[in-house]
């Protein structure tokens, strides 16, 4: 399982970038919050969907992290220079905590949901969710959290676009 820090390190094609973040506590969301300005990349990152391209990783992109308190999943809303949401990748995660630099992470459990503007929701990575659980990295009872955290945010909160956009919008508010 891998340990995936909230600072993005991991994305070695950016050069410079700025991290802001905090925990709140209000009516609508507890956890952690941060905003990650990607400043300077070596190369930029683009992902293709419906035969269109969407760059997720440039110079001016913003990461929008949202990391629910006792939880099994973190957020992450890729927004353009002008702040409009391009797509959101929400992972599926066994543990979450602070690491010694006080940078939140999280134990990928490799299953994740990459959600589109229009709605549309695309599960990724379920062959590396079934190919862990086979080699042993992750437990049955991960590889059922992973599946069960899906089903709930799919039948929950991505249930309603315009809802979600509310929820990531007043949820950047709060980091800001």
């Amino acid at each position: 399982m891998k340990r995936s820090k909230l600072s993005y390190d991991e994305w070695k094609c950016i050069e410079t970038k700025k991290l802001k973040g905090k925990y709140v506590n209000t009516d609508f969301f507890k956890g952690y919050v941060g905003i990650l300005e990607i400043e300077k990349v070596t190369e930029k990152q683009i992902w293709r969907f419906n035969d269109e391209d969407i760059i997720v990783c440039d110079n001016g992109i913003k990461w929008l992290s949202i990391l629910p308190q006792n939880d099994s999943y973190c957020i992450t809303a890729m927004l353009n220079e002008n702040d409009d949401i391009l797509l959101w990748y929400i992972d599926m995660i066994a543990e979450q905590g602070i690491d010694v630099d006080s940078i939140p992470y999280f134990d990928d459990l490799y299953l994740d949901l990459v959600i589109y503007a229009n709605g549309i929701i695309k599960v990724d990575d379920m062959d590396e969710l079934e190919e862990a659980l086979l080699r042993k990295d992750i437990t049955e009872e991960q590889f059922n959290l992973a599946i069960n955290t899906s089903k709930k945010l799919k039948k929950g909160l991505l249930s309603d676009i315009d809802t979600f956009v509310d929820f990531t919008l007043k949820c950047k508010e709060l980091v800001n």
